[in-house]
């Protein structure tokens, strides 16, 4: 697998940290020989980020707020400068106002629905139009999704119905961009530490649910997530497009 990735390149969105599912895809990928492109979300992340990134021998850093059109267009002018062509892109972008993942769902605003959609799930669409002419040789569009896209997770609220519309939308780009050779598939990753699950009201009570009720007895490893992320970028998942693959040590086929 390693040598299906030598001289290809990629982009990876969301680095926030070292716990980042996007950071363990992009060590993955850069380990199997692709050069990349890692984006964190602002200033305020610039600091962790820029070092962490910059820890990989040739990966380059770049900042880039997914809900604003121009920094997508200028990342994608600055890409297409410097690589020529794309191969694979990362989208691990999620995103909804705090409080909107503590209360009852019936009171989920206006404004935070919209955020949660623009930025967990337009965004995917926005990359995804700049990316495709940059793939001539066809690529692969990875994004992250959860469980609780179709089943009921408590305190999880609009960002399941973020997460349904993200799958949604993976199956439109999958059939639209087929055409290019480009497939489009997602993660859906059990619960993880990262920034951004904490978050979310009664992790803790999550992670320990998981852990009890999958097959395998415990939570997954987000190095397990990572190589999953390789292994959809390569070859060996070139029939492989529209889908959502689980990783999550087997949770999602238990009835109880």
């Amino acid at each position: 697998m390693s040598a299906e990735l030598q001289g290809r390149n990629g982009v990876v969105f969301g680095v926030a940290n070292k716990r980042s599912i996007a950071w363990s895809i992009a060590q993955g990928l850069h380990a199997a020989g692709m050069k990349l492109a890692i984006t964190y979300q602002n200033e305020r992340l610039e600091q962790e980020a820029k070092d962490l990134i910059l820890s990989l021998p040739g990966a380059e850093a770049y900042m880039c707020d997914v809900s604003r059109d121009d920094e997508i267009e200028r990342l994608f002018a600055t890409l297409k400068e410097k690589y020529g062509k794309l191969h694979a892109l990362v989208h691990s972008v999620a995103y909804a106002p705090p409080d909107e993942l503590k209360g009852d769902f019936v009171n989920t605003s206006r404004e935070g629905f919209r955020v949660a959609l623009d930025v967990s799930v337009y965004s995917l669409i926005a990359v995804a139009r700049a990316a495709a002419p940059l793939m001539e040789d066809g690529g692969s569009m990875i994004t992250m999704t959860y469980y609780a896209a179709e089943k009921v997770v408590p305190r999880y609220n609009v960002m399941a119905v973020a997460k349904a519309g993200l799958e949604c939308t993976v199956r439109y780009l999958a059939y639209e961009l087929g055409k290019k050779k480009i497939r489009v598939n997602a993660i859906s990753a059990g619960p993880i530490k990262t920034l951004a699950a904490r978050g979310i009201s009664g992790l803790g009570e999550m992670l320990k649910s998981h852990a009890e009720a999958a097959p395998l007895g415990r939570n997954v490893d987000v190095a397990e997530v990572g190589s999953t992320g390789v292994f959809l970028a390569s070859d060996a998942a070139s029939g492989i497009t529209g889908e959502v693959l689980y990783v999550d040590c087997g949770y999602n086929i238990m009835g109880f």
